[in-house]
């Protein structure tokens, strides 16, 4: 998500002639009032609240501006845009990135294996995902992250989401502030006795950058994912999720395997799709990120063979949850068709991270580029025709122990922005 556009010059009232889009129709002068006014009221409720002092706060938002750009590239698609889930797959599994991917596997295997055994996340989503985010740290974004949250959080574009919108950008711009007061060395919550936080670091980490959603680091985490999620991967006592690949690593399986993650299960499975079950999978496809269906459901639907191997005895159990999720195609001539696969518990935890179909079905895609086997980690009963009965074949997707449980580590200081 990271952007790296400049702002643009405003355009002034009196010389405009034709309608302009929405971030340029109101003046940049009532926008920073409009943003200022909103901050310092935050500001007032959470220093009251945490007890930091206010004029610390103001101090450190003294020169927070509105970033016109960002508010231009959360605008929703123009009207007739149509979702094409090819031209969005091609953007994150081309030769580049899956290239980076497989060195990224080779450089940090080792802690890569440890990590995948702890929590039963295979590496190669661990690293699926830290790559259609960054790139592996090449696009971690060039907006100061404080500037991000507080355009978001007062002067979100007029959609008919601005309300909820801002209200979850208001509690990330509050959960930056506890962020990085922590990590300037600053208690929480804070007391007349307690030791002052370096107003250096508390300033380079709010001005730190990021996305233009404000999302920091190699895995773009939010403030507020970094305060729940973050864990310190290498060992150093510190949270660094810009320059330790190890704490990237380790905070994207806690975060996975805290979102329902099953160690040793498939992220999807394609559908076949027959003329026969085209009806029953378009009305299951309702557009809800929820796992509403049973794998038993499904096979009795013929939307799912009961011959395909997850399915057999030790597979995936058939009361396991499901979902038909669909992906809009438009082919090159303008014609639309939707391809469907059914999602189970690990898509719903990767579309966690990322509220979207297709980005979860880019991870898992990519991943499955980097070696990732699409398949349940248990002994599936091979036919008679393939075997001899006593003979059984193990589809591993993971080394890890499915019985092995994420640690469970104290929440320690997190690194100074450099």
């Amino acid at each position: 998500m990271a952007g790296c556009a400049s702002n643009p010059s405003p355009t002034p009232a009196s010389r405009a002639s034709t309608p302009t889009p929405i971030v340029n129709q109101v003046a940049e002068g009532f926008s920073e009032q409009e943003l200022k006014q909103g901050l310092q009221s935050l500001l007032a409720q959470t220093a009251s609240a945490e007890g930091i002092p206010l004029g610390s706060l103001e101090a450190a938002f003294a020169d927070t501006k509105t970033l016109s750009q960002v508010r231009k590239l959360v605008l929703p698609g123009p009207p007739g845009f149509k979702k094409n889930w090819l031209a969005y797959r091609k953007r994150f599994i081309e030769p580049v990135r899956i290239k980076a991917g497989r060195a990224f596997l080779e450089q940090n295997r080792s802690y890569l294996d440890r990590v995948e055994q702890e929590t039963g996340v295979p590496g190669t989503v661990i690293t699926a995902i830290i790559g259609v985010e960054t790139i592996y740290g090449r696009h971690m974004g060039n907006f100061k992250v404080k500037d991000v949250l507080a355009t978001l959080a007062f002067h979100y574009p007029d959609t008919p989401y601005r309300a909820s919108r801002e209200r979850l950008f208001q509690d990330q711009l509050k959960q930056l502030i506890l962020l990085c007061w922590s990590q300037a060395g600053g208690s929480l919550p804070a007391t007349p006795q307690s030791p002052a936080p370096s107003t250096t670091q508390f300033s380079a980490c709010l001005n730190q950058s990021s996305s233009y959603a404000g999302a920091i680091g190699l895995p773009q985490f939010m403030p507020g994912s970094i305060r729940s999620f973050a864990i310190d991967g290498d060992g150093d006592g510190l949270i660094d999720l810009r320059q330790s690949r190890q704490d990237a690593i380790a905070s994207v399986a806690r975060f996975l395997r805290m979102h329902g993650w099953q160690p040793g299960m498939p992220i999807y499975f394609p559908i076949e799709e027959r003329a026969t079950q085209s009806q029953a999978i378009e009305g299951l496809a309702d557009g809800i990120p929820q796992a509403k269906h049973t794998v038993a459901e499904l096979i009795a639907l013929g939307i799912l063979s009961r011959e395909r191997g997850d399915l057999q005895a030790g597979g995936v159990a058939p009361d396991s949850k499901a979902l038909i999720v669909d992906l809009p195609i438009v082919s090159a001539n303008g014609d639309e068709q939707v391809r469907y696969v059914v999602g189970l518990e690990n898509f719903l935890s990767i579309v966690q991270y990322n509220r979207s179909y297709f980005y979860a079905q880019s991870v898992a895609e990519f991943a499955q580029e980097l070696g990732y086997d699409n398949r349940s980690a248990v002994p599936v009963i091979k036919t008679a025709s393939e075997s001899s009965p006593n003979k059984v074949k193990t589809a591993a997707n993971t080394k890890s122990n499915p019985k092995t449980k994420a640690k469970d580590k104290a929440k320690p200081k997190v690194k100074p922005t450099p």
